[in-house]
Protein backbone atom coordinates (compact mmCIF):
# COMPACT_ATOMS: atom_id res chain seq x y z
CA UNK A 1 0.00 0.00 0.00
CA UNK A 2 2.83 2.10 0.82
CA UNK A 3 4.62 1.79 -2.53
CA UNK A 4 1.08 2.40 -4.70
CA UNK A 5 0.69 6.09 -2.44
CA UNK A 6 4.36 6.67 -3.21
CA UNK A 7 4.12 5.68 -7.02
CA UNK A 8 1.04 7.97 -7.08
CA UNK A 9 2.53 10.99 -5.58
CA UNK A 10 5.26 10.32 -7.89
CA UNK A 11 3.06 10.15 -10.56
CA UNK A 12 0.96 13.67 -9.46
CA UNK A 13 3.87 15.64 -8.81
CA UNK A 14 5.30 14.62 -12.94
CA UNK A 15 1.78 15.41 -14.07
CA UNK A 16 2.05 18.81 -12.61
CA UNK A 17 5.43 19.57 -13.16
CA UNK A 18 4.08 18.82 -16.92
CA UNK A 19 1.42 21.13 -16.94
CA UNK A 20 3.73 23.95 -14.95
CA UNK A 21 6.09 23.47 -17.86
CA UNK A 22 3.29 23.66 -20.33
CA UNK A 23 1.51 26.71 -18.88
CA UNK A 24 4.94 29.01 -19.03
CA UNK A 25 6.61 28.63 -21.81
CA UNK A 26 3.83 26.50 -24.10
CA UNK A 27 3.78 30.18 -25.63
CA UNK A 28 4.80 32.88 -23.63
CA UNK A 29 4.27 34.96 -27.45
CA UNK A 30 1.18 33.52 -28.48
CA UNK A 31 -0.23 34.61 -24.71
CA UNK A 32 1.25 38.13 -25.79
CA UNK A 33 -0.94 37.97 -29.27
CA UNK A 34 -3.72 37.16 -27.35
CA UNK A 35 -3.63 39.45 -25.02
CA UNK A 36 -3.56 42.53 -27.38
CA UNK A 37 -6.58 41.24 -29.46
CA UNK A 38 -8.55 41.95 -25.85
CA UNK A 39 -7.42 45.05 -25.68
CA UNK A 40 -7.87 46.35 -29.24
CA UNK A 41 -11.73 46.52 -28.25
CA UNK A 42 -11.69 47.23 -24.67
CA UNK A 43 -11.91 51.42 -24.35
CA UNK A 44 -14.50 53.40 -22.53
CA UNK A 45 -16.07 52.16 -19.03
CA UNK A 46 -18.63 49.37 -18.32
CA UNK A 47 -21.89 49.59 -16.85
CA UNK A 48 -21.15 50.10 -13.53
CA UNK A 49 -18.73 52.98 -14.54
CA UNK A 50 -16.07 51.27 -13.91
CA UNK A 51 -13.25 51.98 -16.38
CA UNK A 52 -12.34 49.36 -18.82
CA UNK A 53 -9.22 48.11 -19.48
CA UNK A 54 -6.92 50.32 -21.30
CA UNK A 55 -7.37 49.53 -25.19
CA UNK A 56 -4.46 49.19 -27.95
CA UNK A 57 -4.89 52.22 -30.47
CA UNK A 58 -6.97 51.94 -33.54
CA UNK A 59 -3.89 52.93 -35.57
CA UNK A 60 -2.54 49.55 -34.50
CA UNK A 61 -3.37 46.79 -36.66
CA UNK A 62 -3.02 42.93 -35.72
CA UNK A 63 -0.75 42.60 -38.18
CA UNK A 64 1.30 45.42 -36.44
CA UNK A 65 0.63 43.63 -33.23
CA UNK A 66 2.23 40.77 -34.38
CA UNK A 67 5.14 42.07 -35.75
CA UNK A 68 5.88 43.85 -32.46
CA UNK A 69 5.30 40.18 -30.66
CA UNK A 70 7.24 38.45 -33.24
CA UNK A 71 10.23 40.89 -33.12
CA UNK A 72 10.31 40.67 -29.14
CA UNK A 73 10.38 37.00 -29.21
CA UNK A 74 13.52 36.68 -32.33
CA UNK A 75 15.16 39.94 -30.47
CA UNK A 76 15.16 37.89 -27.07
CA UNK A 77 16.11 34.33 -29.20
CA UNK A 78 19.18 36.38 -30.84
CA UNK A 79 20.79 37.84 -27.23
CA UNK A 80 20.50 34.31 -25.76
CA UNK A 81 22.10 32.94 -28.54
CA UNK A 82 24.72 35.59 -28.55
CA UNK A 83 25.48 34.74 -24.97
CA UNK A 84 25.46 31.05 -25.92
CA UNK A 85 27.87 31.54 -28.20
CA UNK A 86 30.15 33.73 -26.14
CA UNK A 87 30.51 30.52 -23.84
CA UNK A 88 30.34 28.05 -26.43
CA UNK A 89 32.26 29.65 -29.39
CA UNK A 90 35.79 28.62 -30.14
CA UNK A 91 36.36 31.00 -33.38
CA UNK A 92 37.01 35.00 -32.29
CA UNK A 93 34.88 35.33 -35.23
CA UNK A 94 31.56 33.60 -32.81
CA UNK A 95 32.40 35.95 -30.05
CA UNK A 96 33.15 39.09 -31.74
CA UNK A 97 29.72 38.50 -33.77
CA UNK A 98 27.73 37.38 -30.53
CA UNK A 99 28.83 40.74 -28.65
CA UNK A 100 27.55 42.45 -31.52
CA UNK A 101 24.65 40.47 -31.73
CA UNK A 102 24.05 41.29 -27.79
CA UNK A 103 24.80 44.97 -28.02
CA UNK A 104 22.42 45.47 -30.99
CA UNK A 105 19.47 43.61 -30.42
CA UNK A 106 19.36 44.80 -26.52
CA UNK A 107 19.02 48.48 -27.91
CA UNK A 108 15.75 47.15 -30.36
CA UNK A 109 14.21 45.50 -27.87
CA UNK A 110 14.73 48.83 -25.43
CA UNK A 111 13.08 50.67 -28.63
CA UNK A 112 10.26 48.25 -28.93
CA UNK A 113 9.37 48.23 -25.47
CA UNK A 114 9.34 52.11 -25.24
CA UNK A 115 6.92 51.36 -28.32
CA UNK A 116 4.90 49.05 -26.90
CA UNK A 117 4.69 50.90 -23.85
CA UNK A 118 2.82 53.69 -25.43
CA UNK A 119 0.31 51.56 -27.74
CA UNK A 120 -0.37 49.55 -24.54
CA UNK A 121 0.72 46.16 -26.63
CA UNK A 122 1.76 42.92 -24.28
CA UNK A 123 5.27 41.37 -25.27
CA UNK A 124 6.20 38.19 -24.72
CA UNK A 125 8.03 37.55 -21.19
CA UNK A 126 9.56 34.45 -22.45
CA UNK A 127 11.01 32.86 -25.72
CA UNK A 128 8.41 30.73 -27.79
CA UNK A 129 8.56 27.16 -27.67
CA UNK A 130 10.27 27.11 -31.19
CA UNK A 131 12.68 29.43 -29.93
CA UNK A 132 13.59 27.44 -27.05
CA UNK A 133 14.02 24.29 -29.18
CA UNK A 134 16.11 25.72 -31.57
CA UNK A 135 18.46 27.03 -28.56
CA UNK A 136 18.28 23.91 -26.81
CA UNK A 137 19.46 22.26 -30.25
CA UNK A 138 22.09 24.38 -30.59
CA UNK A 139 23.39 24.14 -27.02
CA UNK A 140 24.16 20.23 -27.80
CA UNK A 141 27.15 21.42 -30.53
CA UNK A 142 30.40 21.68 -29.27
CA UNK A 143 33.76 22.70 -31.15
CA UNK A 144 34.03 24.20 -34.78
CA UNK A 145 30.49 22.10 -35.33
CA UNK A 146 28.78 24.78 -32.80
CA UNK A 147 30.52 27.67 -34.49
CA UNK A 148 28.78 26.77 -38.11
CA UNK A 149 25.66 25.77 -36.50
CA UNK A 150 25.35 29.06 -34.47
CA UNK A 151 26.32 31.21 -38.36
CA UNK A 152 23.65 28.87 -39.82
CA UNK A 153 21.19 29.99 -37.17
CA UNK A 154 22.35 33.41 -37.46
CA UNK A 155 22.21 33.40 -41.18
CA UNK A 156 18.52 31.99 -41.88
CA UNK A 157 16.51 34.19 -38.70
CA UNK A 158 17.98 36.97 -39.93
CA UNK A 159 16.76 36.23 -43.47
CA UNK A 160 13.02 35.42 -41.85
CA UNK A 161 13.29 38.92 -39.61
CA UNK A 162 14.37 41.01 -42.81
CA UNK A 163 11.98 40.13 -45.05
CA UNK A 164 9.54 40.32 -41.85
CA UNK A 165 10.55 44.12 -40.95
CA UNK A 166 10.62 44.72 -45.02
CA UNK A 167 7.13 44.09 -45.22
CA UNK A 168 5.85 45.86 -42.00
CA UNK A 169 8.17 49.04 -43.27
CA UNK A 170 6.09 49.37 -46.28
CA UNK A 171 2.61 48.06 -44.71
CA UNK A 172 2.78 49.12 -41.80
CA UNK A 173 -0.42 50.59 -40.09
CA UNK A 174 1.03 52.33 -37.47
CA UNK A 175 3.47 55.19 -38.19
CA UNK A 176 5.70 54.27 -34.84
CA UNK A 177 6.06 50.77 -35.50
CA UNK A 178 6.71 50.75 -39.15
CA UNK A 179 9.71 53.85 -38.46
CA UNK A 180 11.09 51.48 -35.88
CA UNK A 181 11.00 48.55 -38.54
CA UNK A 182 12.83 51.33 -41.13
CA UNK A 183 15.17 52.58 -39.24
CA UNK A 184 16.21 48.77 -38.02
CA UNK A 185 16.73 47.36 -41.17
CA UNK A 186 20.11 48.93 -42.09
CA UNK A 187 21.54 47.11 -38.66
CA UNK A 188 19.74 43.75 -39.67
CA UNK A 189 20.97 43.34 -42.86
CA UNK A 190 24.38 44.17 -41.63
CA UNK A 191 24.05 41.37 -39.27
CA UNK A 192 23.01 38.86 -42.18
CA UNK A 193 26.22 39.96 -44.46
CA UNK A 194 28.72 39.43 -41.24
CA UNK A 195 26.83 36.22 -40.34
CA UNK A 196 27.06 34.78 -43.81
CA UNK A 197 30.78 35.92 -44.12
CA UNK A 198 31.82 34.19 -41.28
CA UNK A 199 29.36 31.40 -42.27
CA UNK A 200 31.54 30.58 -45.47
CA UNK A 201 34.88 31.29 -43.38
CA UNK A 202 33.70 28.22 -40.54
CA UNK A 203 32.25 25.84 -43.48
CA UNK A 204 36.06 26.20 -44.83
CA UNK A 205 37.52 25.10 -41.24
Amino acid sequence: MKNVSSYLVIGLCTAFFSISCGSNSSDSTQAAKDSNVTKMDSTGTDTSGAAKMSSVPATVSKADQDFAVNTANAGMTEIQAAKLAQQQGTSADVKKYAAMMIKDHTAAADTLKTIAAKKNLTLPADLSTDSQQALADLQKKTGKDFDKAYFKMMVDDHKKVISSFEDESKNGSDADIRSFADNTLHTLRHHLDEAQKCEKMASKM
